[in-house]
């Protein structure tokens, strides 16, 4: 039987939900408050589980046609490097971490949900609901609308977990991070994913988007700075501070209403799971819906989300110790699984493993 859905928010998130349902016979109507698409990129790196998920709909081949694919994570001490982990060992690259702006990913998914003659109607604002046991009445930028179910997908600052008064405990971590997305065309191994373990249980990223667009990331104010190699750069696309918050809410579900993404959980960027964790709760939400399994999604989601958080914080935790003896047994741990082909297979099965 088909059913009604308002889905608060279109980014990732969001726009898988919308074409997860309308793929499987559901109507939806989907919302958000900014005036279009963002031309901004949050996320870089899409997991192998997030492709199966978006194959059936076509986005993964769309992604697949532009994605970087990266083919190894290298570990570098400052500017030495200490080891290297091949990623993938399908010919075909399907178990590989893809790298690809947000916007890029939000593009795809936005052109698939056009084509299932269904579009965002951007500039429209949730402003609060009211439901009962047969379904939700939702007021849109003044006016009123009733659906079966409602899902917010509005990000950390979320109206729709507002409206149910659920809370979203956790914390920030202390210290600034920052972001650079930049052109850099003499970047050398353009499909290498980048660590640098710098002074003071600090870290620098380097993340490949595009065949000479990276983003680079780091635990202190100032990203490009940070870095302990030089990068000639062209462009430089945005950068700035920001602060890591580590949070989920108690229930991902109140009566007929529900919570995917960042309106559910948000965490470190150690790990790479942040989008692909929404990709793979959006997902899971139109299955059940259809399935009629909607009052295990809560459960089963957030059981998910602690896990993913406790693994990106483990990371986190160890790579960022201002510890010189836990740095230095973090440093010879990452030596060994670099040499040891065996180690370093799980290693990278781990970071590109299903959510």
């Amino acid at each position: 039987m088909r059913k009604s859905t308002l889905i608060v928010g279109a980014g990732p998130t969001g726009l898988t939900a919308a074409v997860e349902l309308t793929r499987l016979g559901q109507d939806v109507t989907i919302i958000d408050k900014r005036p279009g698409r963002s031309q901004l990129s949050r996320a870089v790196g899409i997991l192998p589980a997030s492709m199966r998920i978006l194959e059936p709909s076509g986005v993964a081949e769309r992604i697949r046609q532009e994605a970087v694919r990266f083919t190894a994570f290298a570990f570098h001490h400052e500017a030495t490097e200490i080891a290297r982990i091949p990623f993938g060992r399908q010919a075909d690259g399907s178990d590989r971490v893809l790298g690809l702006p947000q916007d890029r990913t939000e593009a795809h998914l936005s052109e698939a949900l056009n084509e299932m003659d269904v579009t965002v109607s951007y500039g429209t604002t949730f402003e609060t609901l009211h439901q009962d046991e047969e379904g939700v009445t939702a007021s849109i930028s003044g006016s009123q609308a009733r659906f079966d179910y409602l899902l917010g997908a509005d990000g950390v600052r979320s109206s729709v977990r507002q409206s149910l008064g659920l809370p979203y405990d956790g914390f920030d971590v202390p210290n600034k991070w920052s972001i650079a997305d930049v052109d850099a065309p003499d970047w050398p191994e353009p499909t290498v994913f980048k660590g640098y373990l710098i002074p003071d249980g600090n870290v620098v990223i380097v993340a490949p988007m595009a065949p000479t667009r990276f983003r680079v990331v780091a635990s202190t104010e100032d990203a490009l700075a940070a870095l302990p190699v030089p990068m000639q750069v062209e462009n430089l696309h945005r950068s700035g501070a920001f602060t890591i918050s580590v949070r989920q809410t108690s229930h991902y579900s109140e009566g007929r209403a529900y919570l995917a993404g960042d309106a559910a959980h948000c965490h470190s960027p150690a790990g790479g799971r942040g989008m692909n964790l929404g990709i793979a709760d959006a997902a899971e939400f139109a299955q059940r819906l259809t399935s009629g399994t909607l009052d295990e999604y809560s459960a089963a989601r957030r059981r998910v989300g602690k896990k993913t958080i406790d693994f990106s914080e483990e990371m986190r935790s160890n790579i960022m110790s201002d510890s010189p003896l836990r740095r230095t047994l973090i440093e010879t741990g990452i030596r060994i699984v670099g040499s040891v082909p065996p180690i370093a297979h799980k290693f990278a099965q781990r970071f590109a493993g299903d959510l």
